[in-house]
């Protein structure tokens, strides 16, 4: 081996984690792809085109967050901590503006605020959470985790990315409240698979199946490829156009097709706008702070959970599913939240799609500073990162989603009091697109169910200390209420 390539192996351990620079470098892409698409995404939920907008994200004052800069800072932001989380916690874990999280900003918190005084937010959560995790607390309650809560964590998040697969390729469906069923969702339109791109969705599940079964290097990113080259052709034949709301059988985030302009100077003008206690003189001491404790625990948890998971998919846990050195790997994953809210691109944090490398054999931080780099180079691509549409990408989450839901071989279901905890963990994941959601219900119903059959002496502390926190989690909307 070359003296490079040498130190790239010593540096990340690479030879001895059974993987190879090549095999790293391919999982890297192959995370990317799969996670590219939320510089498309992310602007659309925190940015807007302009204020008269019908559904503008605008802060309390009426102003909102151009689409162009969040995309910048989204690609910025995901770039340097993908790297310089590959660099110091040497996990293949890609990270970039948390889903949920950024959700929660543009429907509840800016409505409140002004958009620098809700990242301003943002940041005092991240400073919590890395503080929580310098002083071992964070890393204390991801080893209390029980082993069978572990494995539920890991088989429900391949649950999730497997839902939002069939989600994002149009497969499964909303069904408007206008059509008065009980049915919330649906087979693609009216019951079929009506569109074009589900089409390719189909395909591209399809012939990454075959070509995982056929353990064919590069498998996931050859599919993504192939995928996105019929989606081309189809959509040059076919002229599908876009979804936009009016076009259901249209592409649901971005066009196949090359665009005119690839490069230029990225709009970097919200890094730095933010106003750290600004939320708490316009709406009191009080709301502010329960507005921040909503965003800390759906980030400390959120990040665990997915870390859980990923580091039992790819083999870098002990035998009790704990991570090695996982108290660096959350300290960074903390600043996450403080850059992200600093660059105005929402909190950062751990991607679930990461699986997606990891399924490719990406085992190193080397796959995840080859993610990042590729995201600090999208940034002078726009818009050449949205040829790859979703309906290209997502059939990559549901093949990970069947290797990683292979983890309940782990769980014992002949105990109920450990099957019903792993089982709320698994399903609340997917039905609430929420990975601390599930973490929230099996913490609590495992504390219950295990103080009820007489084990409360096996019930580790934290956990009680955890389940206290989630049930106040998930009544901070009465408590709000009552006390305003």
């Amino acid at each position: 081996m070359a003296a490079p390539g040498k130190i790239l192996d010593t540096y990340f351990k690479i030879s001895e984690r059974g993987s190879t620079i090549s095999t790293e470098v391919r999982g890297g892409v192959v995370t990317f792809v799969a996670m590219a698409y939320i510089v498309v995404l992310n602007p659309l939920i925190l940015g807007s085109f302009s204020a008269d907008d019908a559904a503008a994200k605008t802060d309390v004052l009426g102003n909102i967050l151009p689409v162009n800069q969040v995309a910048a800072v989204t690609a910025l932001v995901a770039g340097l901590m993908s790297i310089v989380f590959g660099l110091v916690a040497n996990y293949p874990f890609a990270i970039a503006a948390g889903l949920g999280i950024n959700s929660l900003l543009a429907v509840t918190i800016a409505p409140q605020v002004t958009w620098p005084e809700a990242m301003g937010l943002v940041v005092i959560d991240g400073v919590i959470i890395v503080l929580l995790a310098l002083t071992g607390f964070r890393t204390a309650v991801f080893n209390a985790i029980p082993s069978a809560l572990k494995s539920a964590i890991a088989a429900g998040i391949g649950m999730f990315i497997a839902f939002i697969g069939l989600v994002d390729a149009g497969f499964v469906r909303r069904i408007p409240d206008a059509a008065g069923t009980t049915v919330p969702v649906g087979l693609g339109i009216n019951g079929s698979i009506a569109s074009w791109p589900t089409v390719v969705f189909i395909f591209g599940v399809l012939l990454m199946g075959v070509l995982v079964v056929r353990k064919v290097r590069g498998g996931l990113l050859i599919g993504i490829v192939v995928t996105t080259i019929l989606a081309a052709i189809i959509e040059a034949v076919a002229d599908v156009g876009p979804s936009l709301g009016t076009n259901p059988k249209g592409w649901n985030l971005s066009i196949p097709a090359i665009p005119e302009m690839l490069g230029g100077m990225p709009d970097l003008s919200l890094v730095g706008d933010v106003s750290i206690f600004g939320a708490f003189t316009r709406i009191g001491v009080l709301a502010a702070s329960l507005l921040v404790f909503t965003l800390v625990l759906a980030n400390f948890f959120d990040a665990m959970g997915t870390m859980t998971g990923l580091g039992k998919e790819a083999g870098l846990t002990d035998k009790d599913g704990n991570l090695p050195n996982v108290g660096r790997a959350l300290v960074v994953e903390g600043a996450g939240a403080i850059v992200g809210g600093g660059a105005s691109a929402s909190s950062n944090t751990v991607f679930v799609e990461s699986a997606s490398g990891i399924a490719e054999g990406a085992r190193t931080g080397l796959a995840n500073v080859v993610t990042g780099l590729l995201f600090l180079v999208a940034m002078f691509l726009t818009p050449l990162y949205s040829v790859v549409p979703i309906e290209a990408a997502a059939p990559a989450l549901v093949v990970v989603g069947a290797l990683m839901i292979g983890q309940v071989r782990d769980i014992d279901f002949t105990k109920f009091s450990v099957a019903l905890p792993a089982f709320l963990t698994m399903i609340v994941m997917p039905f609430t697109y929420s990975i601390a959601n599930g973490i929230g219900v099996g913490f609590i119903s495992w504390v219950v169910l295990h103080a009820a059959s007489g084990g409360i002496k096996k019930i580790h502390p934290l956990l009680w200390i955890v389940a206290a926190l989630f049930v106040a989690y998930f009544t901070v909307g009465p408590i709000t209420d009552a006390l305003t």
